[in-house]
């Protein structure tokens, strides 16, 4: 704290009672405070006179601010009279306002030190000037209007013919921080979504630097965001949402994250040479921009020594020479560099280049290729690269010898643009100078809405949009309208979920369901307490196979749970039959276990008459029809039929006259053979009581097959009768011959009639009449 004597010693000129000079800014600040209390309080009656020069001009200083408030209001006479008189020994000294005051010192005097004042009145004049510059950046506001009337800190009136023209192209000091906020990157300040969307509200003015800057970013994160999701399954949408984008204006960005998201995915390289395939078609300019930077690129990272890099572009100019966007010159001026002073990195780059592109300069450059190839084998012959190297130069022969069949061109789901309709740009190493990177800021642009008025033209043109289709903006600009334009949309149409969400929700609920239930009767309950769409019972009936499947062993449970079902609700029989029916035709797919509870599940149904036995209509037991696996079905599903009826049951519902045409394709009649088949299977698993009625077929069916060896023996005489009356027929026709010859067609008759005849006996007369036969003839 400060002493009570501090007025005395300070008004002493002793040296050692000042304080020094060396203090802090805040000391002196204190002491000034300090001063000025306990001297208002010695001199407030006094006159000025009366006052020594450096502590009356403190003093006085400091009662003329505090009277006035503002010091630039007092006018230079008021002050000047105000002053403390001056001795006539004095030397006269000019004073202004806002100097340091200075008086002659006396002999043996030391300097006062230096007041603070002139700091506190500069600061105080920097403060009106800076609220009077913000009045005037107040009276301008975004919208353009500017407040009349006004006064600034002198009192004159502020009109609107002084305030300068405000420039569209400049964010304002009250805009810049809106900006800011919304154009920072990942890692500022969080921002509700209420305040950003008030924040993004407020500047509405198009024309407007700052509208033009939120939408630049907008426009950079959409593209983005497209460009990462992009897959061979979904580029057609991609595309058409990139073309919603103003593609025009961000077009530098568009190539940029391109580039970027192929060197950070090069196997996905193949898609983006399509999707720029698909742009180019309707953006050439796009597609050149984006083969001009790939170009600069490669030369870039082979002046480097890069191999990274030029890997990653020789990569992406390969795909877009098989998209037909680049042509193949600069294809082959690529592989000569690389390969005209060979090293062990530079011939890597050539063979990776030529795997990629090598079935496409073998249709359009076939002699070019060769010549690539000849100078890669006079490498490998001198052998001066790595083994590695060599390596991979013979394994390119053979690629080319398999005429690069694993590796095509173009594969059929990117296979997008017509040849005719693919604009080839001819770009060579050397023409490639200026990526054009100005492309990638942002620019202001004075005539912004007739610039997004002819894209937005050019867009319906594109993607054969109505008039009444809405989206006026591109990017976050337009976000209220897509919506309510989605919306409408949403309305007309039916959505349609492919991805079956809630048929997956609904089996999971019902294996839940089984494996916590404690018997069939609670799970039964749970299950129809269950509101099931039209459609679903299948599901339902499926689930209950497949978690019978799944056991170890057989569980009854299952089949009483689906027996419940059945008689409980018809509506369950149809689907339980036809999913017997589809079993049956992949039993081949399960294997043993699986096979065994399907049969035995499937077994209780019949068993209990859950579902017809006409279902086994489908089942046609012979050699040809028949599987290993669904003979193994048959066996079970039959010895656990004969388990729960006994043979004896069994056997009458096989003979039940009523379903006989369910049993003819298990007991057939048909073939012999398939009725050998049968008793001979149904014999071998221990069921061969129910094959009486098929032996007894069998045996009276060799008595009637010989009627139709009979037939066959009459038909072939009555063949030979006809070729008799044809040869009588013959002879009457013939009378004008001469007689030996009318006497050798009727032995030739007789011989054949006797042959006619002979077919009946045993076959050795047939061979002497064979003979006997010979020698009429020779006769």
């Amino acid at each position: 704290m400060h002493d009570k004597n501090y007025g005395k010693k300070h008004s002493k000129s002793s040296k050692d009672d000042r304080p020094s000079e060396s203090k802090s800014t805040e000391d002196k600040e204190s002491e000034d405070a300090w001063d000025v209390k306990k001297y208002s309080d010695k001199f407030r009656n006094k006159s000025p006179a009366e006052i020594s020069p450096s502590v009356g001009s403190r003093y006085y200083e400091r009662r003329l601010y505090k009277d006035n408030g503002n010091p630039d209001k007092r006018s230079s006479n008021e002050y000047q009279s105000k002053r403390p008189s001056r001795s006539s020994g004095d030397s006269e000294k000019e004073y202004s306002r806002g100097s340091n005051f200075h008086h002659e010192r006396r002999p043996g005097q030391v300097k006062e030190k230096h007041m603070p004042h002139k700091e506190r009145f500069d600061d105080r004049n920097q403060m009106a000037r800076r609220k009077r510059d913000s009045e005037v950046e107040r009276i301008k506001s975004p919208s353009g209007e500017k407040r009349k009337n006004m006064t600034n800190l002198s009192g004159n009136n502020i009109k609107d013919s002084t305030l300068p023209a405000r420039d569209p192209a400049v964010i304002t000091s009250s805009q810049k921080k809106t900006v800011d906020l919304l154009t920072s990157k990942t890692g500022g300040a969080y921002i509700p979504p209420a305040k950003l969307r008030m924040m993004q509200a407020q500047i509405t003015d198009k024309s407007s630097a700052a509208y033009q800057r939120i939408a630049w970013e907008a426009l950079k994160k959409s593209i983005h965001g497209h460009i990462n999701k992009i897959n061979t399954s979904n580029i057609g949408i991609i595309v058409r949402e990139l073309f919603k984008e103003n593609v025009v204006r961000g077009r530098g960005l568009l190539c940029r994250s391109i580039i970027q998201a192929q060197a950070a995915s090069p196997t996905f390289t193949h898609v983006y040479a399509a999707l720029v395939a698909v742009i180019n078609t309707k953006f050439p300019n796009i597609g050149e921009l984006l083969l001009k930077r790939l170009v600069i690129q490669f030369r870039r990272g082979f002046k480097r020594n890069d191999k990274s890099i030029c890997i990653s572009a020789a990569t992406f100019i390969a795909h877009l020479v098989n998209q037909r966007v680049a042509h193949e010159i600069i294809a082959l001026e690529i592989l000569t560099l690389l390969v005209e002073s060979p090293t062990d990195d530079s011939v890597e780059v050539a063979i990776a280049f030529l795997k990629e592109c090598g079935m496409k300069l073998m249709e359009v450059s076939k002699n070019g290729v060769h010549a690539i190839f000849e100078m890669l084998r006079n490498i490998l012959h001198e052998g001066q690269l790595d083994k590695r190297v060599q390596y991979m130069i013979e394994v390119i022969f053979q690629v080319r010898k398999d005429m690069f069949r694993d590796h095509e061109a173009i594969i059929k789901d990117l296979d997008l643009v017509e040849e005719a309709d693919q604009f080839t740009h001819l770009i060579t190493l050397d023409e490639a100078t200026d990526p054009d990177d100005i492309l990638n800021v942002f620019k202001f642009d004075a005539e912004y809405e007739a610039t997004e008025a002819r894209y937005l033209a050019l867009r319906k043109e594109i993607l054969d949009e109505g008039s009444g289709s809405s989206g006026d903006e591109s990017g976050s600009e337009s976000g209220s309208d897509e919506d309510e334009s989605g919306n409408e949309e949403a309305a007309d149409t039916t959505i349609l979920d492919n991805t079956e969400t809630n048929l997956v929700a609904l089996r999971r609920t019902i294996y839940l369901t089984i494996h916590s239930s404690l018997d069939f009767e609670e799970c039964a309950h749970k299950l129809m307490r269950m509101e099931l769409k039209p459609g679903q019972e299948m599901e339902m009936c499926h689930m209950f196979l497949d978690c019978c499947a799944e056991q170890r062993t057989y569980e009854k449970f299952f089949g009483l749970l689906a027996q419940r079902f059945c008689q409980i609700n018809r509506t369950y029989i149809p689907p339980f039959q036809q999913i017997l029916k589809d079993t049956y035709d992949t039993i081949h797919r399960l294997d043993t276990n699986k096979l065994r509870n399907v049969a035995k599940f499937f077994a209780h149904l019949l068993f209990t008459d859950a579902i017809s036995w006409e279902v086994l209509s489908f089942i046609r037991l012979n050699e040809e029809e028949t599987t290993s696996s669904s003979r193994i079905f048959i066996k079970i599903l039959f010895q656990e039929l004969s388990e729960y009826m006994g043979l004896t049951k069994l056997n009458n519902r096989v003979k039940d006259p009523t379903l006989q045409m369910a049993f003819d394709g298990l007991f057939p009649r048909d073939n012999p053979k398939n009725t050998r088949f049968a008793i001979n299977f149904f014999t071998s698993i221990g069921l061969g009581g129910l094959t009486d009625e098929l032996r007894e077929h069998l045996k009276s069916q060799p008595k009637a097959l010989l009627v139709p060896q009979l037939v066959e023996a009459l038909g072939s005489g009555s063949n030979d009768s006809e070729n008799s009356s044809d040869d009588s027929s013959s002879d009457s026709s013939s009378e004008s011959e001469p007689e030996p010859n009318k006497k050798d067609k009727r032995k030739k008759s007789k011989s054949s009639k006797k042959e006619s005849s002979g077919k009946s006996k045993k076959s050795k007369h047939k061979k002497k009449k064979s003979k006997n036969r010979k020698k009429k003839k020779k006769i």
